[in-house]
């Protein structure tokens, strides 16, 4: 018996419809058919253990005097909201080492009193988490007012 042979009595019927049950909507019937994730959170969980962690940086003293040069001149300009590019360690506490994230922004304050940078946008950053500063020479001014 081939394959259309055995369904040969019932292949010409309609589709049943129930009475007592209506149709799923498409859109749930899609759904039924979506990925399922058995373990919450599991692909998050390995994204950070495979993510690459380092440690920080010791700089050097005369790394640590550039450092405050650069500091005390963009210091003398802060009024004009310099530009500035910032590599600096973003340390990770449960993993136990961290990152090196680079920042640009608008310089807005140095808190020597708190040891750290304040961007304009709100970005706050700590002055031991620094590894370079530099002041980009494209927007260091803000425009004149008319």
């Amino acid at each position: 018996m081939t394959k259309n042979q055995t369904y040969a009595d019932i292949i010409h019927l309609p589709h049943h419809v129930s009475s007592r049950h209506p149709q799923m909507p498409r859109a749930k019937r899609a759904a039924q058919f979506a990925p399922f994730a058995a373990l919450t959170g599991y692909e998050d969980a390995l994204a950070e253990t495979t993510r690459p962690l380092v440690q920080r940086i010791e700089l050097s003293d005369d790394e640590k005097a550039r450092l405050d040069q650069r500091l005390q001149a963009l210091s003398a300009h802060i009024e004009d909201r310099p530009a500035v590019t910032i590599t600096w360690f973003q340390e990770d506490l449960a993993a136990g080492g961290g990152l090196y994230v680079t920042t640009s922004g608008q310089l807005k304050t140095i808190d020597t009193a708190h040891n750290g940078l304040l961007l304009t946008s709100g970005k706050w950053i700590s002055l031991r988490d620094i590894l370079t500063l530099s002041a980009r020479p494209d927007a260091s001014a803000r425009p004149q007012d008319d």
